[in-house]
C-alpha cells in the first residue's frame, strides 16, 4: 500500500508546478539528529538538567542563566558532522527541476541549503548564523562551537554572541513568515512532512493552502490527516526518494 502511494504521490508531482513543502524535526532525524521534543528527549532532558528543553531554550532562561543555556544548547542543537539525507537531496533535486518553489523549514540545521536547496524560509532561524546581541556583529558558528569559554563573547564590544534562533518566549521573523505563506498560498500542491504539527504559530501556516494536493508524511498521524488528499505514513528519505527518483 505504501508503494501504491508512493506512485500517487510521484504522479502528483509530475502534473504540479507549484509545489512548496513544509517540515519539522523528523525530515532530520533521518540524518542522526535527535529530535529533542519527543518522548525520550524531553526524559533525557530533565534527567540531566532538572528542566525541560521548553525551559532551556527559552529566553528567560537564557538572559539569567547564558552558561547553562549554551551548555544545553551546544550538546543537543548543534550538529556539525550531520549530513542531509534522502530526503534533503530528493526536495533540492525538485527545486532543480523547476517544480519545488520553496521549503518552509521549523529546522534550524542548515541541510537542506547543504543539500542544494536555495529557496527555503527557516522560520526557526540557524544554527549557522550568530550575533553579538550589544553591537550586531555577525559570526559563524565555528566561532560559537570553538570559543575557550562556555558564553562566546563578541571580538569588538565584549557582549554576548547568540544564535539566531528563536526561543521559546521570542516572535517568528515577520518577513520570513510572511514569504513562506505567500508561497503556500501560490502553491498548487503542499507537501507537509517530519512534523506532528504541534508547534504554533508554524502549524497554522497551513491554512494558507487552499489547494486540493495536500500530502502528509510522517510517521505517526497528525491533527491535519482529516484535511489531506494523500497521508503516508512511512519514513519521509525512502517516500520523497522514491517519488523523485524512482527507485
Amino acid at each position: 500500500m505504501g508503494d501504491e502511494k508512493t506512485k500517487i504521490l510521484g504522479e502528483m508531482l509530475e502534473s504540479s508546478t507549484y509545489v512548496v513543502f513544509f517540515g519539522g524535526a523528523g525530515v532530520s532525524t533521518e540524518s542522526n539528529i535527535p529530535d529533542f521534543r519527543s518522548e525520550k528527549g524531553i526524559y533525557r532532558t530533565l534527567t540531566k538538567y532538572g528542566r525541560s528543553p521548553e525551559q532551556l531554550l527559552s529566553r528567560t532562561f537564557f538572559m539569567a542563566h547564558p552558561e547553562e543555556f549554551f551548555e544545553y544548547y551546544r550538546e543537543n542543537l548543534i550538529f556539525p558532522d550531520a549530513k542531509p539525507n534522502r530526503a534533503h537531496m530528493a526536495l533540492a533535486e525538485l527545486e532543480k527541476r523547476g517544480v519545488l518553489k520553496s521549503v518552509v523549514t521549523q529546522n534550524i540545521d542548515g541541510l537542506h541549503q547543504m543539500a542544494g536547496s536555495r529557496e527555503v524560509q527557516e522560520l526557526h532561524g540557524s544554527v549557522y548564523r550568530n550575533y553579538c546581541m550589544k553591537c550586531g556583529e555577525k559570526y559563524s558558528l565555528e566561532y560559537v562551537v570553538n570559543y575557550p569559554e562556555t558564553v562566546p563573547k563578541c571580538q569588538k564590544c565584549g557582549g554576548i554572541v547568540r544564535p539566531d534562533v528563536v526561543l521559546y518566549e521570542e516572535g517568528l521573523d515577520m518577513r520570513v513568515l510572511s514569504k513562506a505563506a505567500a508561497h503556500i498560498r501560490n502553491a498548487d500542491m503542499l507537501i507537509v512532512g517530519g512534523t506532528s504539527l504541534a508547534v504554533y504559530p508554524a502549524a497554522g501556516l497551513i491554512d494558507y493552502y487552499s489547494g486540493n494536493r495536500l500530502v502528509l508524511i510522517n510517521k505517526s498521524s497528525t491533527p491535519y490527516d482529516r484535511r489531506a488528499d494523500l497521508v503516508i505514513n512511512d519514513s519521509i528519505g525512502k517516500v520523497l526518494w522514491e517519488a523523485v527518483f524512482g527507485q
